[in-house]
């Protein structure tokens, strides 16, 4: 018999009645029944009902064992009498009279349960992670998320991409966020940068020769927490092709993000061809390029129902360049004047200095400003919001930016109080012809709205000749259920357009060579045209997971201050490390350092 287990913790079945089984696990629960004393014992597998009664030899042991020591239980195995069986457990028509009991490992006082339900504050959790993990819906995620990783990594190899490695210690370079910069002991002075994305070296393997590139990538990037976004470091899927279009991308990722979501869920998943949605229309549809496309309701334009109404308001914003939104409330005219109340407080709360709103019912509309508006013009509403008899649609006005995002907040919050939202699916959409640049009003200045390697809508010759924020550019991204999953790009392969490009925002040809050398000097020697997109892992396991935050599918995640309070990390170093380094501490980080060493 094996020094540990003949069998696992979820192993044993009627058919095992009458063996004599060793196992060995975590206690989950203890129950004294009087003259008998139950253990639920635990491990990765399962769990097995285990039983002995007060007279037994080994109860003295068995009595004196915390929840979660580690124990080894040898003894037969019986059958549970009818009303005893456990239908909810595969394990439930069976347990095992403790015969023999040695503790392998024993268990503390917990600072928190791993049985039960008890919701314990996040620092607590990540403190002790080891605990945490211990719980069944942990444990489901994190192999969910093995599971996930290797469907998808099958997934590629059988459509022809081959399993790349790229380094961890790299160059800095301008991504988009803050490098986690390495100190150089070799070069004093001098920096590595942990790969905020594999952008560069994914291009440069296209450069090499290879065709279809995938990895399944740790990413860094030193920037502030949110629920689907991990601060520090997460996991995507990089993908990069060579000799392709934008449609050829779509063609190859879609059986791959379709066959996952498809596998793992019993939920309906959009069919591929994913909807393809330009930016524009989304921002003007939707407030967002993340749209939640379950909610039915669809934004519209309606400036030129009020450019000439008698609603001297909106008509006034509109003469100086204001834009009108229509947002459909498709039913809310059976709704209570507390409805619209709510809806207008909801407005003001994100910036809003009210809502307007029309309700159609017969042949007029009602509301504070139906009177406002002509027949025509409630007609031309009409049409614009596709609504009918029983509908309502507010309305916001504002600059075009701020009017879109407001009317997609109202859209949202409108789909929810209105119950229209598709329940338990996974709809995916392409966002597609993203502006090539934006002009950002900190700096005055025009940048990327985007990835700065992407190819521009036209070439060279757009950049040339057009005025840059109309320049479209081959981005994309997969949106699902209102998360972001992916970014990508045909990528500017051409030296002379990667100067242009990167020239229009700031940048001059020898920065492209300071900061892009590798890369621009690989265009100078034959370069494939291509393209690819990272879809994010982390998100991917969040959603199936059916999980709010991604610290709940990530085995040893950073609490929102970036701190890993397990590990204790960030923590101090010696001197003699930061010596080694060349490095020395400004005063004013040494007297934190100090008051923290107070504290403690």
């Amino acid at each position: 018999m094996h020094r540990y287990r003949t069998h696992t913790c979820g192993d044993l079945r009627r058919d095992h009645v009458g063996e004599t089984v060793r196992l060995s696990g975590w206690v989950h629960r203890k129950r004294d029944h009087g003259n008998l004393l139950f253990i639920d014992l635990r491990d990765h597998y399962g769990m097995t009902q285990c039983v002995i009664e007060t007279d037994g030899a080994q109860f003295p042991g068995v009595e004196a064992a915390r929840p979660e020591s580690v124990v080894t239980i040898e003894g037969p195995v019986v059958a549970r009498s009818s009303e005893t069986v456990n239908a909810n457990v595969p394990t439930g028509d069976v347990e095992v009279r403790i015969a023999e009991f040695s503790v392998l490992s024993a268990a503390e006082t917990l600072p928190m349960p791993v049985f039960g339900d008890v919701d314990y504050p996040e620092d607590v959790r990540l403190r002790y992670r080891f605990l945490d993990l211990r719980r069944e819906e942990m444990q489901r995620n994190i192999v969910l998320r093995s599971k996930i990783i290797h469907s998808i990594r099958t997934r590629m190899v059988e459509g022809g991409f081959t399993e790349f490695q790229t380094p961890i210690l790299t160059a800095s370079s301008p991504e988009g966020a803050r490098d986690f910069l390495v100190p150089s002991r070799l070069h004093p002075g001098e920096f590595y940068a942990l790969p905020q994305a594999p952008q560069q070296f994914k291009q440069l393997v296209m450069a090499s020769g290879f065709d279809r590139y995938f990895q399944i990538a740790p990413c860094f990037r030193d920037e502030d927490a949110r629920a689907d976004r991990s601060p520090g470091e997460f996991y995507q899927l990089d993908v990069e092709m060579s000799f392709v279009t934008q449609d050829d991308v779509f063609e190859a990722i879609e059986p791959v993000i379709h066959g996952v979501f498809d596998e793992f869920t019993d939920r309906p998943v959009t069919q591929a061809p994913f909807p393809r949605i330009p930016f524009a229309q989304a921002m003007l549809e939707f407030g967002s390029d993340k749209p939640d496309l379950r909610n039915p309701i669809r934004n519209a334009d309606a400036t030129a129902a009020f450019a000439n109404s008698e609603f001297k308001i909106f008509r006034e914003q509109i003469a100086k360049g204001a834009v009108a939104c229509a947002i459909p409330a498709p039913g809310a005219g059976a709704k209570p004047r507390s409805f619209f109340d709510k809806m207008i407080g909801f407005a003001q709360e994100n910036g809003a200095k009210g809502l307007a709103y029309v309700i159609f019912e017969g042949g007029a509309g009602k509301g504070p400003i139906a009177k406002l508006l002509s027949e025509d013009e409630q007609a031309q509403i009409r049409e614009l919001a596709g609504v009918g008899d029983g509908d309502a649609v507010f309305f916001t006005c504002a600059a075009q930016g701020d009017a879109e995002r407001l009317a997609g907040l109202v859209r949202t919050r409108a789909g929810e109080e209105l119950d229209v939202i598709e329940k338990d699916a996974f709809r995916f959409c392409w966002i597609v012809d993203y502006p090539m640049y934006e002009y950002d009003d900190k700096a005055k200045k025009i940048d990327f709205s985007h990835n700065p390697f992407s190819m521009p809508q036209g070439g060279l010759e757009a950049l040339e000749s057009k005025y840059p924020l109309e320049i479209l550019a081959y981005q994309y991204d997969i949106v699902c259920n209102g998360v972001e999953l992916c970014s990508g790009a045909i990528r500017n392969h051409e030296p002379a357009t990667m100067v242009k490009a990167f020239e229009i925002a700031g940048y001059t040809a020898q920065d492209v060579e300071d900061r892009f050398g590798a890369l621009f000097n690989a265009f100078q020697y034959g370069c494939p045209p291509h393209g690819g997109l990272a879809p994010g892992i982390d998100r991917i396991v969040m959603l199936l997971a059916d999980e709010p935050n991604i610290r709940e599918v990530t085995l040893f995640p950073m609490n929102q201050q970036a701190q890993d309070l397990l590990m204790g990390a960030p923590n101090t170093v010696s001197p003699q490390q930061l010596r080694e380094l060349n490095i020395r501490l400004s005063g004013e980080a040494d007297k934190r350092l100090q008051e923290k060493a107070e504290k403690a």
